[in-house]
């Protein structure tokens, strides 16, 4: 989008949509990540398109989560690829996790290209493809994963998530972190860390949260873990989005 200067005030919006788009055409996003995308943004008008304060506290929680994991994994759709290929890497890399591509609208064709791409990205290994393993009470194609992967994880970063998936993941005791910028959303209300921000910040943000917590011992980051209240953070978000908009009138 050469035509869109960098001083325009929706840039980064433009240019987001821009990449969702050609990642539809290049087969990696189905038509109904469009919505899901446009949906997203919508809320994050709300917030003021940037890390709000309980975003920032929730990554920082996020990231002492993963660390503290055994078998941490993070769920990758073709948004996700879309928007922060290159960012889902290094953050897998810095914790480490396993990731693994979970669709809704699920086909071989999508999920190789989806892996084949993270693998150009720079990802070493990729789950996903062999979907020799079912989520329990799932019966949509999410349903669908990896035994050595998402089904054999204690935590799951799930990005982009469908709330669905999210309640059959914690029922299979799973802990689960959603990135959702929909703070009533059921993925929102049933992950048990939610950050309510846009995928291209809240990545790249917990990454350096990963970076700053990596070598604190695991009992100061268990305490830290022990200290979060995921439905007081959703009030929070909730009181911010409302008095942001009362400010604007």
């Amino acid at each position: 989008m050469k035509e869109i200067p960098k001083s325009h005030p929706r840039y980064q919006s433009l240019i987001t949509r821009d990449k969702i788009k050609h990642a539809m055409i290049d087969g990696f996003v189905h038509e109904t990540g469009l919505i899901a995308h446009g949906r997203g943004e919508a809320f994050d008008y709300l917030i003021g398109e940037k890390t709000i304060p309980s975003a920032e506290q929730a990554e920082k929680n996020a990231a002492s989560m993963l660390l503290c994991a055994e078998n941490p994994v993070i769920s990758v759709n073709g948004n996700v690829v879309a928007l922060v290929a290159k960012d889902i890497i290094e953050l897998a890399e810095l914790i480490p996790a396993k990731l693994e591509v979970n669709l809704f609208h699920r086909t071989d064709e999508r999920i190789k290209k989806i892996i084949l791409e993270l693998k150009k990205q720079g990802a070493k290994n990729v789950y996903g493809a062999q979907a020799d393993a079912k989520i329990p009470g799932l019966d949509s194609n999410r349903g669908l994963c990896d035994k050595e992967g998402i089904f054999s994880a204690d935590v799951v970063l799930v990005p982009l998530e469908d709330g669905d998936r999210c309640e059959a993941l914690k029922a299979m005791g799973k802990t689960v972190i959603a990135i959702d910028l929909n703070p009533l959303s059921r993925t929102a209300r049933s992950a048990d860390i939610t950050i309510v921000d846009n995928v291209i910040r809240a990545v790249p943000n917990i990454s350096e949260w990963i970076k700053k917590l990596k070598n604190e011992d695991k009992e100061t980051l268990e305490d830290m873990i022990k200290t979060w209240d995921n439905r007081k953070m959703l009030k929070e978000v909730s009181i911010f989005i409302s008095k942001r908009i009362n400010s604007l009138f």
